[in-house]
């Protein structure tokens, strides 16, 4: 329950599009020195990540982190497996959770609080094509009536 973020490093707006986002939970991640380096420096990519529970552990799969460009032999794979760091019972819940039909977790961002990286998870349910649908017709809507209330208040 991330409430008070820091630094803003990755955004993950396709799993707003793709996914009823239901819980959110804030998890640590398991990184080495010059990736925390690169990270400072904004390259995280989370789009193509999700995240699966294996052996009572969480990992994050497919999160590109770009090799720190000083770093020389310290330098890990980018695209390696990291393991999110969750109290025990945090992870029992999540699991209770996710065996029901359509559920999954995916990342939604990655931040800095204080000097320590975060990752914000959050508990899904995918969209169908009509549910997309509706939220993109909302938000036009939206944006119009938004243009109009603009528009009238120049006048």
């Amino acid at each position: 329950m991330a409430k008070e973020q820091g630094k803003l490093i990755a955004n993950n707006k396709k799993a707003y599009h793709d996914y009823f986002i239901l819980d959110t939970y804030e998890a640590g991640i398991s990184l080495y020195g010059t990736e925390v380096k690169s990270l400072r420096m904004g390259k995280c990519s989370i789009k193509e990540a999700f995240i699966r529970i294996e052996n009572e552990e969480v990992f994050v799969y497919g999160m590109h982190i770009s090799p720190y460009e000083k770093g020389n032999i310290f330098n890990k794979d980018p695209l390696r497996v990291r393991k999110l760091l969750l109290h025990r019972s945090e992870i029992n819940k999540i699991t209770g959770k996710i065996k029901e039909k359509g559920m999954a977790l995916v990342p939604l961002k990655v931040y800095f609080k204080g000097s320590l990286v975060k990752v914000e998870i959050g508990l899904a349910k995918g969209k169908k094509l009509y549910d997309k649908r509706n939220d993109i017709a909302k938000k036009d809507q939206q944006r119009e009536a938004q243009r109009d209330f603009k528009i009238r208040n120049l006048d």
